[in-house]
Parts: C-alpha cells; structure tokens; sequence
C-alpha cells in the first residue's frame, strides 16, 4: 500500500506542538475512475470547505485501478487541503473501506462514491448521531420515506428485491444495505471489521448485519439520489455475489455464528421491556392461533381430530418461532433446538388432551374447546419460556 498525505488544514490545538486528529475521514474507493476522480473531490472539498461543523479529512482509495487513477489521486493529495490518498493493488470496495477504516485517526468513518450521487446535504445527518454516540452506524438509505431516488428501472427492481431478501431470510431492520453512503464510530469499526470475510460489494451488507445482530444502533438517512451512468459496477455478478453472501450469513447466524466482543462499545441491554413483549407476543400468538384453528376446521373432517390439529400446530411453529424471535425477543434468530423441543412437546400435550377427550366420548365442539384451551396453556408456557431466556441471548438497548 502506498500513502500520500496532502498539507492539513488548522485545528484546534489538543497539546501544544500536537496537530488533533479530524473528527471524520471520509473514504472514497476508486477503481479505473481517471475521469471522474478530480471533479468528484473537488466538488467534495468545497462543500466540506463552505463550513461543514466538524473537521474532516477525505481519503482516496484506489484499489487496483489499471488508467491514470492513481496519479490524479497523487495530484489532488498534493494541492488540496485535507485530502489524502492510498493505492492497494488488488480490487475490492471493501478492501478499500477496510484499509481505510483501519489506518484512520479519526472518530468517525465513513465513505461515499466519487460521482457523489447522493446529494451532499446528507453528510450532516448522516455523521452528527455518531459523533453525538446517539448512534454506531449511520446509512444513507434510498429506500427510507422521504428519500428521493432516480435510477434506471432494472436497478430499482434488483436493489428492492435484494433487500426484501435481507428483510425476508434476515430479518433485519435496514431498509437499504447497498447504498454507498455510509459512516460508523471509528470504534465501533474497529470492533467489527475483523469480523467481516467480504472484501467486495457484499462488504456492507455484512458490516451492517453483524452490527444488528449484536445489538448496535444503525441510524437510517432519507437521501436524494441520482444514479451515475457511467458506473463501474457489475449488476447481474454482484447480484449473484450478494445472494451468495446473505446465505453464507443466514447459516453463520443459524449455527450461532456472529457473536462479537463488543467491550466498551456494546449497547447496555434493556433491565425489563415486558410490557413491549407481552403485546408482541399476544399479537404474534392470536394469529398463529386463528390460523391454526382454520386449518383444523378444514381438515378435521379427513384427517380427524389427532391429524388435523398435528397439522395445525406443525403449520404454524416455524413461522411463530422467527416471528418471536424477531419481534417478541428482538435477536431475530430462534433458538431452533429449544423451540423444536417445546414443539415435540406441544404436540404430545394437545394430542394427548384429544384422545382423553375422545375416550370420554366428546364430541366435535367439546374437542375444540380443550383444544383452544390446550393452546393457550401452551401459550402462556412459551412466554414464560421466552421470559426466562439468559441476558446474554437478549438484545441490546
């Protein structure tokens, strides 16, 4: 890696003879971009210039590009304030960020694209809740109300595609993974880049779904966005790339994979939310039950009373399980051992129940009323249950 380091601008003094650190250094990846590098960080730099709050200091990335990228970036190094630059000689966005990230002196990172296609108007938004530790992350989101978006059709349908995926297998809260505007506490970073594999496209998806798994604040911004024409990107092959990386993180997350040693970093868990999770519970459960009990009446004719309700309850579980784990628990990853346990077990018990009933002679309607009653039980049992799980497997704050 080679660095060059252009002259710094002025700031406040921390020690005599001591030159502080900036409050953010924005990385810019760039890859065979000769063209539209020096407009970008010009326009870049008088806008941070023209009185931006908070010091900054911008860093161009050029990771392996093959034209004049890399003597422009020396260039504008040399005769702009504030601006540095480093050349890696292999390809990946997020080797870049990763670089970056790690060799910064800053409080905050973050990074755009260099056709600045999100309107710079963001940036404060985007680094105050950082700065103030309101937030650990902060996205610029173009899929967020109040965004303002224009792009081609087919990247429309693929990027809202591809986040209804994350949302769907995923369950995450971020609404737009794949924008390239982004920024986190130069700390938080530091806890979470060893623990990202993907050096490519897929870098920030994983970035942001590790932090949500392990309980940090992600602060969504509204962005107006116009795409570039001219980008650098592969659709369709990093596409394929990120569908292969959200599986590769479903099963890291569904073998327990992800935990991270957040330290001083970690958001201090909530001492009792009941009331939020007694009526996400009570809503996830008055569902599962009415669906479980259409199911029974359809199929109780054919398949009787012991099959219909095996049905019934066997329909529901999975979806009862991730919808808890999401909502109710908020970790979004079902314990599937422990919930397949408690499944064996409530089927036992509302079968058993059945025949008790049928031995005694009951008919259809005294059959359903022991069956609801069963599942309530069974529903006051799981809450219980969930109650009772470790700290340690419960969100943060």
């Amino acid at each position: 890696m080679h660095d060059v380091r252009g002259d710094q601008r002025p700031a406040p003094p921390v020690a005599p003879g001591a030159v502080a650190a900036p409050v953010v250094d924005i990385a810019v990846p760039v890859y065979n971009e000769e063209q539209a590098l020096a407009p970008g960080i010009e326009r870049l730099h008088a806008y941070l210039s023209a009185g931006f709050p908070f010091s900054w200091r911008i860093t161009i990335v050029d990771n392996g590009s093959t034209d004049g990228t890399w003597l422009a970036a020396t260039r504008l190094a040399h005769t702009l304030s504030n601006v540095a630059a480093c050349h890696l000689d292999r390809k990946g966005r997020g080797l870049a960020l990763r670089t970056a990230w790690s060799a910064t002196d800053a409080a905050v990172v973050a990074y755009m694209d260099v056709d600045l296609s999100t309107d710079l108007d963001a940036l404060l938004p985007l680094i105050a809740p950082l700065v103030s530790g309101h937030s650990d992350l902060a996205i610029g989101s173009r899929l967020a109300p109040g965004a303002s978006v224009a792009r081609a059709p087919r990247r429309e349908v693929i990027s809202r595609s591809y986040n209804l995926i994350l949302r769907t297998v995923l369950a995450t809260r971020v609404r737009d993974a794949q924008c390239g505007f982004k920024a986190v506490r130069a700390d938080v970073a530091h806890r979470l880049l060893p623990a990202v594999e993907d050096d490519g496209w897929f870098f920030d998806t994983e970035l942001l779904l590790l932090a949500e798994h392990n309980g940090l604040r992600i602060h969504e911004v509204p962005v107006d966005w116009i795409d570039d024409a001219d980008s650098r990107v592969h659709v369709v092959r990093t596409a394929f790339d990120d569908l292969l990386g959200t599986a590769r993180m479903a099963r890291r997350f569904a073998t327990g994979g992800g935990q991270l040693e957040l330290g001083a970093t970690a958001r201090r868990p909530l001492t009792d939310d009941f009331g939020r999770r007694l009526v996400s519970f009570a809503a996830i459960g008055t569902a599962s039950t009415l669906v479980s009990l259409v199911l029974y009446l359809l199929t109780w004719s054919v398949l009787g009373a012991i099959g219909a309700n095996a049905l019934a309850v066997s329909a529901t579980f999975v979806a009862n399980s991730w919808a808890n784990a999401r909502f109710t628990i908020g970790t979004g990853r079902p314990r599937w051992r422990s919930a397949a346990a408690f499944y064996l077990g409530s089927l036992a018990f509302t079968s058993a129940a059945l025949l008790l009933v049928d031995l005694a002679g009951g008919g259809f309607a005294i059959q359903l009323a022991v069956l609801v009653v069963t599942w309530i039980v069974l529903a006051g049992c799981r809450f219980a249950r969930l109650r009772a799980m470790p700290r340690s497997l419960q969100p943060a704050g």
